[in-house]
């Protein structure tokens, strides 16, 4: 949004370039460009936009050519934000004393912005522009006017016959009329773009507006699809196609006329790029005061070096807003940094969530955040480095996955557990902390196959004395709780349901996304053979034979399905805590209940005050609250596309 100063000096400019056309609004065929009015709207989110202005200029451009074969044009640009113009010149005015018309009411134009609407009437032509198509109206209770002058005349009905005569004619032979009689004459004018009804409506609420004016020797209507004007004097062209030839001045005028658009446009530009640089500074001072005397900052050049200048062949993986580089300290240990490639405020808010989460716990399920660095000339955030990258790596692919055999993979399930229950405020945590993007692209996995719970850019802070939060929808499709969806209301059950599409993911070896023909997704095939009692038919076919040579651990595979398709079902209040999970997967006698079915979900089918119950359908498939899996070791921002906060 603009400040007050930025606009008044963008006003400046406009008010200073235009004072260029004046000696050029004389000809001997009076083109009519004195400003009968202009009138500026508010403000708004699209006018606020860094490109609304861009547009402006390219729409008022096009109409220009335009107007070189005709006396109406519109124009308006595919693009976000999108600006839609109209011009109308009078049909009594030649083409070049149109175009002149036009080049002095777009120079007056551009005092509005940056409001998202404005319209100027010159007693030649009428120039408007919106932020939506505008092109059919007639009249507006809102927006109309009327405008008489100040010396009067002894007759009580000056002008108020003859402004009726001219607006019959207008509407009997397309839009334009002219009537005078007895020293008076009048003009009407219908924007091309009404039809003929439209056109009568205008022009009969234009003749009531000027009766206001009768005993003034002027007076005019200035509608949202009209014009009307009467005088003492006659004003208007008896030849519609002029008599004299000022095509050297209309030249001069639309030579001067892009010119001074191009240097607003300039103005414009380097007024934006000064107050973002002044902004990304003041983002960084905040960062940099926070870390200045902090044990977790890193200068810029270790890091360089510690990444060989942040080399192509260091590179560990790629995320949405940064890439990330596996670094060599001085010291020989070796950490995963990620070099972030933006600054904005939103940035900042992002960028301490993360930093401040994630380095105040410890906890060995949890990636470790080592340090950050923020004053050189970008970002970086310095994490622990974890060999084998993550979980997904290994789970879907054909060849890595016979390394996860089931030990493997209960160990990852518990200690993904571990570390869940410690965010959520157990075994002496000193806070409560929801993640909200638990999947297998976030659990990373070390040298020895431990899980590492990454990944705090959405985590949220739960007080001790609160149930829930009310936030913005973000995470990802498939591991987002229905409640969550619905709602917005974040607990730690909406982490527990994300663990157990966790759990079945790493059992079943499928991703939770895919459908297979006849046992559609994997929760509801899970689902299915549970109920059939034919769990042990849903695990990861690696598996089986490795299973069935230990009948213990065939049972203890079912029941670790069991526990997913408990932490999966449709009610938050089912759910049993990460806590209870713990020693559902460690004590054999610990009881388990039997798992409702879970939510399948479908998103259209939903509204905001629907219970997700186990017979109701919720959905995945809005793109406004995706998280696609990227690189690991990222910050928040790195793949989200999300609902901020």
């Amino acid at each position: 949004m603009y400040s007050l100063t930025k606009t008044t000096q963008f006003q400046n400019a406009v008010v200073l370039y235009s004072l260029c056309f004046i000696p050029f609004s004389y000809s001997s065929s009076d083109p009519r460009t004195a400003v009968a009015g202009l009138y500026c709207g508010k403000r708004n989110n699209s006018s606020a936009d860094p490109n609304y202005i861009p547009t402006f200029v390219d729409d008022m451009q096009s109409l220009s050519l335009k107007l070189t074969t005709r006396r109406f044009a519109t124009q308006s640009i595919n693009s976000t934000p999108s600006v839609f113009a109209m011009v109308q010149c009078h049909n009594d005015l030649s083409p070049s004393d149109c175009q002149l018309c036009y080049a002095i009411a777009r120079t007056r134009l551009p005092r509005c912005l940056p409001s998202s609407s404005a319209r100027i009437f010159l007693d030649g032509c009428f120039l408007r522009y919106e932020t939506y198509e505008f092109y059919g109206e007639s009249i507006s209770a809102a927006s109309d006017r009327y405008s008489c002058s100040n010396d009067t005349v002894l007759d009580p009905q000056f002008g108020f016959r003859v402004s009726e005569t001219a607006a019959r004619a207008a509407v009997r032979r397309g839009g334009f009329g002219v009537a005078g009689e007895s020293g008076v004459h009048a003009l009407a004018q219908c924007w091309e773009s009404l039809g003929r009804e439209e056109c009568r409506v205008c022009l009969e609420k234009a003749v009531g507006e000027v009766k206001r004016c009768v005993s003034r020797r002027e007076g005019r209507a200035m509608n949202s699809g009209c014009f009307l004007r009467y005088s003492d004097h006659k004003f208007y062209n008896n030849d519609r196609h002029g008599i004299h030839n000022k095509g050297v001045i209309v030249a001069i005028v639309l030579t001067m006329s892009a010119f001074v658009m191009l240097v607003l446009l300039a103005t414009y530009v380097i007024i934006v790029k000064v107050s973002k640089t002044k902004q990304e500074k003041r983002n960084l001072g905040l960062v940099s005061k926070k870390f200045k005397n902090s044990k977790t900052k890193f200068k810029y050049e270790t890091l360089e070096k510690a990444t060989d200048y942040f080399s192509p062949k260091k590179t560990l993986g790629q995320g949405g807003n940064g890439t990330v580089f596996l670094g060599v300290l001085p010291n020989g240990k070796n950490v995963a940094v990620k070099r972030l490639v933006f600054n904005t405020r939103e940035w900042v808010e992002e960028f301490f969530n993360e930093v401040n989460l994630i380095s105040g716990i410890q906890h060995k399920n949890l990636v470790k955040l080592l340090g950050c660095s923020i004053e050189g000339p970008e970002s970086l955030l310095v994490y622990e480095y974890v060999a084998n990258k993550s979980l997904d790596n290994f789970l879907f692919d054909e060849s890595k996955s016979k390394v996860l055999n089931w030990c493997v993979r209960l160990n990852i399930i518990l200690g993904a557990a571990e570390g869940l229950a410690y965010l959520h405020g157990g075994d002496g945590s000193p806070v409560r902390i929801i993640h909200r993007d638990i999947k297998t692209s976030n659990v990373l996995l070390d040298d020895q196959l431990n899980p590492k719970i990454a990944d705090f850019g959405l985590a949220r802070c739960l007080g001790l004395d609160k149930t829930h939060l009310s936030t913005g929808i973000a995470g990802t499709l498939g591991y987002m709780a229905p409640e969550y969806v619905v709602r917005g209301q974040l607990t730690e059950k909406a982490d527990v349901y994300s663990y157990g599409v966790l759990v079945l993911e790493i059992a079943c070896g499928t991703r939770n996304n895919v459908f297979v023909p006849g046992a559609g997704h994997l929760l509801q095939r899970v689902w299915n053979l549970y109920r059939l009692n034919r769990l042990v038919e849903a695990l990861d076919p690696c598996l089986k034979e490795e299973l069935l040579q230990a009948q213990c651990s065939e049972a203890e595979a079912c029941k670790v399905l069991c526990v997913g398709l408990l932490c999966a079902q449709a009610s938050p209040s089912l759910r049993p805590s990460m806590e209870e999970v713990i020693l559902m997967l460690t004590e054999r006698d610990y009881p388990i209940p039997s798992p409702t079915n879970p939510p399948f979900l479908r998103i259209s089918s939903l509204t905001t005050d629907q219970e997700c119950s186990s017979s109701i359908s919720c959905s995945t498939n809005s793109t406004t609250m995706v998280k696609t899996d990227q690189a690991s070791y990222t910050s928040s921002e790195t793949s989200t596309t999300h609902r901020r906060n």
